[in-house]
C-alpha cells in the first residue's frame, strides 16, 4: 500500500467527504468538482478515496478492466471472446487512480483507432486512452478549469452515460468507461464556463478550517503522517476498513433503494421554488439521495436524505443573487423541503374537495 493519507483522517471538510462518498457508492450520479483556496485538502481527499475503495471483479486479460457480473457493459472484445467460446476468467484488482495531466488531448483521453493497420491487414486495432485506464476506478482532474472545454465535455458525457464509444473511418470500437469523476480547481484561477459547471452532478465548495483545535489536529496529524506514514495508516486502519466495507455494502444496496411519488414531488417542487434551469438536478438530487440512504443501510428515502443531496446538487446551480449562499445551506433547505411538503399538501386538499375533480361516475349518482 503506497503512502497515501487516510481519508478517515482528513479533518473538517464533512461536505466534500460525503460528495466523494456519494460517488463512491453510485459513480452514476455523474462527478463532483470540488472549488476552493490552496491547501483545504482536495487532492488529497481524492487521492486518499480511492485508496480507500473496495477492490472489485473483473475478467483477466481485458485492458478495460470489464466487470463479469454485467454483461451489457462489456468491451468490444470481450463479446467477442464470449461469441467465440472462450471462457472469461475472473480476478480481482485494486481500484485504480488516473491522474488526468491539462494538457491531455482528444485522442489522449478517449483513445486511439489504427486505421493503417486496418486498412493493410483487416484488423481492427484500438490503443486505450485514459478512459479506458478510469474504468471502474478514480478519474481525477486537478485545475479542471484550465482544461481544454471539449475534453471536459467529452469526460462529462463518458460519466454520465457509463460508455466510450469510438469510430473512425467506419470502423467502431466500444468500451465501458464507468469512473468517479473528481475534479478540483481554485476560482483564483478562473472559473468554468456555466455549460460545463452544470453537467458536474455535485459541487463543493471548500475554504480553510477557522476552528482553533481542528486547525492544530491538522497540524499534528500531518507532522505524525510525514514521520511515520506507515504507522499512521496503521492507526487509522480499523477505521478505513469499516468505511470500506460499508461502500461495498452500499453498491449493493443503492438499487434496491426505493421511492415514492411524493419523494419525486418533492424534489420537484423544492427545484421549481429555487428556479432551477432544467431537469438535471432534480435526477442528480434523486440518485444522490437514494446514494445517501444506501451509505446508512436504508431501502427507503427521507426528507433529510432529500435535503442532503439538494445542498450538493444545488450551489453551482442556483442563480447568482444575495440569498444564493443562504439558499444551499443545509438548514434553509429542510425548512424548504416542509414549505414545499406543506404546499402540496394544500393542493391535495383543495383538488379532493373540488366537486369537478370527482369521476364522472360518482358526479352523476350525486346529482342523479
Amino acid at each position: 500500500m503506497p503512502n497515501i493519507y487516510p481519508f478517515t483522517a482528513i479533518a473538517g471538510q464533512e461536505r466534500m467527504k460525503r460528495a466523494l462518498l456519494l460517488n463512491a457508492v453510485n459513480p452514476r450520479i455523474g462527478g463532483v468538482l470540488i472549488r476552493g483556496e490552496r491547501g483545504t485538502a482536495k487532492s488529497t481527499a481524492a487521492r486518499s478515496l480511492a485508496a480507500l475503495l473496495p477492490e472489485v471483479k473483473s475478467v483477466i486479460g481485458c485492458r478495460f478492466g470489464c466487470d463479469p457480473d454485467r454483461p451489457t457493459s462489456w468491451c468490444t472484445e470481450c463479446r467477442e471472446r464470449v461469441a467465440g467460446g472462450e471462457p472469461l476468467p475472473v480476478e480481482k484488482r485494486r481500484t485504480a487512480f488516473v491522474d488526468l495531466p491539462v494538457s491531455a488531448t482528444e485522442d489522449r483521453v478517449v483513445g486511439t483507432m489504427d486505421i493503417e493497420r486496418a486498412i493493410q491487414k483487416g484488423e481492427r486495432w484500438f490503443e486505450p486512452g485514459v478512459l479506458a485506464a478510469a474504468n471502474r476506478g478514480l478519474l481525477y482532474i486537478d485545475e479542471v478549469n484550465l482544461l481544454d472545454d471539449h475534453v471536459v465535455d467529452i469526460l462529462l458525457d463518458s460519466a454520465a452515460s457509463g460508455m466510450n464509444i469510438v469510430e473512425r473511418e467506419g470502423i467502431s470500437f466500444a468500451h465501458p468507461a464507468r469512473f468517479i469523476l473528481v475534479g478540483t480547481m481554485n476560482p483564483e484561477e478562473g472559473d468554468l464556463r456555466p455549460q460545463l459547471l452544470d453537467r458536474f452532478a455535485l459541487c463543493v465548495d471548500v475554504r480553510g478550517i477557522v476552528d482553533l483545535r481542528d486547525r492544530v489536529a491538522i497540524m499534528e496529524r500531518n507532522l505524525r503522517f510525514e514521520g511515520d506514514p506507515e504507522g499512521f495508516r496503521a492507526e487509522w486502519h480499523d477505521l478505513e476498513a469499516a468505511l470500506s466495507a460499508e461502500i461495498e455494502s452500499a453498491r449493493e444496496l443503492v438499487d434496491h433503494v426505493g421511492y415514492s411519488s411524493r419523494d419525486l414531488l418533492t424534489i420537484a417542487g423544492l427545484t421549481t421554488s429555487l428556479k432551477v434551469d432544467g431537469h438535471r438536478a432534480d435526477l442528480v438530487i434523486l440518485k444522490a439521495a437514494r446514494a445517501q440512504a444506501a451509505l446508512e443501510g436504508r431501502t427507503s428515502l427521507t426528507d433529510h436524505d432529500i435535503a442532503l443531496a439538494a445542498e450538493l446538487a444545488l450551489p453551482h446551480r442556483l442563480k447568482h443573487g444575495p440569498l444564493q449562499q443562504v439558499e444551499a445551506n443545509l438548514f434553509n433547505l429542510d425548512e424548504q423541503i416542509e414549505q414545499v411538503q406543506s404546499d402540496l399538501a394544500t393542493m391535495e386538499d383543495e383538488t379532493s374537495a373540488d366537486p369537478r375533480n370527482v369521476p364522472d361516475g360518482k358526479e352523476k349518482k350525486k346529482t342523479a
